[in-house]
């Protein structure tokens, strides 16, 4: 199975590409996000071809911080996923629907362990500036972040609320131009955890770039991140790890190319065998990473 984040890992905005080659030694970009009739996101059309070609091979699980709205605005190119986790693991799609009973107990969980999100809301409006705070935004009632002036926003306040919201069992973390605060449970390494379960995977493989993707990257047997983003930034690292050098949307295009390329070792050294199909069954299937 293999579990991947999407911005900045997979699908890039123009803002993210990095196309630092000369105009005319450009790849060829497909559009796969529409936002406000807009183009927003891309992928090199060779990733695209990659990824069709991973996604009919293997349990392919977008994994991804968007919520449920935003994740439906992207085509992805190949077979629609079975599978997706969206709200930092707050729901499992199947076929395109929540699971209720998933999401119930991820809500559950949080009640038991975390202060409540109208605390870290209220936390907000009390010590945030319009100087350096451009939006408040709320995720499927899950957890928050603030989009900002990065080269505005001071040091002193994400130390102070990261230290105020770790004593509640929330996490705070600064990406581009979001601060996220997120509860320590809600977790895609939780949910994919569970969908690998569901799905009869025997190997579970990873992709992400932030510093929200380091339990999803911890959790799986093998991993990658790309030359960009927080965990480069920060030289993050783990022994099951390959950190690679290519940055924006061509690294997007080799992290596909090393997941098909682990995906069909893994297939290669493993007979085919009796798994439990997708709905609960036995069914004489091969190995599937």
């Amino acid at each position: 199975m293999v579990a991947s984040d999407l911005d900045r890992t997979l699908i890039y905005s123009t803002a993210a590409l990095a196309l630092g080659m000369p105009d005319a030694q450009a790849p060829r970009l497909l559009s796969i996000e529409v936002h406000e009739s807009k183009p927003l996101s891309f992928m090199t059309e060779d990733a695209a071809v990659l990824l069709e070609e991973l996604a009919t091979e293997a349990v392919f699980v977008p994994t991804t911080t968007r919520t449920r709205k935003q994740y439906q605005r992207i085509q992805l190119p190949g077979p629609a996923p079975k599978y997706a986790i969206c709200a930092n693991g707050g729901h499992i799609l199947v076929d395109g629907v929540s699971d209720p009973d998933w999401h119930a107990a991820v809500v559950r969980r949080l009640a038991d362990e975390c202060a409540p999100l109208a605390e870290i809301r209220a936390y907000f409006t009390a010590t945030t500036d319009l100087s350096w705070v451009r939006k408040h935004r709320v995720a499927e009632d899950l957890f928050a972040y603030l989009v900002v002036e990065r080269e505005r926003l001071p040091d002193e306040w994400l130390r102070r609320f990261g230290e105020w919201a770790d004593a509640r069992g929330w996490t705070v973390s600064l990406q581009g131009r979001k601060v996220y605060a997120v509860p320590k449970p809600l977790t895609k390494s939780a949910a994919m955890h569970e969908v690998a379960r569901r799905a009869g995977a025997t190997l579970t493989l990873a992709a992400g770039d932030s510093l929200l993707d380091a339990d999803l990257l911890l959790a799986a047997d093998r991993a990658w991140r790309p030359g960009h983003g927080e965990l480069a930034d920060t030289q993050w690292t783990a022994p099951h790890l390959d950190a690679l050098g290519e940055r924006g949307v061509a690294a997007g295009e080799e992290i596909l190319r090393r997941l098909l390329a682990a995906v069909r070792a893994h297939r290669s050294t493993v007979p085919p065998q009796t798994v439990t199909s997708l709905n609960g069954s036995p069914a004489a299937l091969p190995d599937r990473a």
